[in-house]
């Protein structure tokens, strides 16, 4: 369960929502799911146990995803595409 604001996508909202991510070292295109992973690791709110290797390009990749919708502070329903890992398998 992470903020909204906390995602790393400009988005200004009070709600938390879920992000379900995967972990592993294959290299891929930046996507939101990347570019969120990677700002939730370097403000340490992702932990990964000791025996994960957690990175911003992870070899175990999504292979379908979930938006995510919430509404921001302007009372607006926002909805972000492909933000929150739903399956998960090593891709390359």
């Amino acid at each position: 369960m992470v903020k909204v604001r906390d995602l790393g996508l400009g988005f200004n909202s009070d709600e938390i929502v879920l992000f379900k991510y995967c972990s592993g070292s294959c290299h891929r295109a930046r996507s939101n799911y990347d570019l969120t992973l990677g700002s939730l690791l370097r403000q340490q709110l992702i932990t990964p146990r000791p025996q994960e290797r957690v990175l911003s390009h992870p070899c175990c990749r999504p292979t379908r995803y979930e938006a995510v919708s919430f509404m921001d502070v302007e009372n607006t329903w926002q909805t972000v595409e492909k933000l929150s890992a739903a399956e998960c398998s090593c891709i390359g």
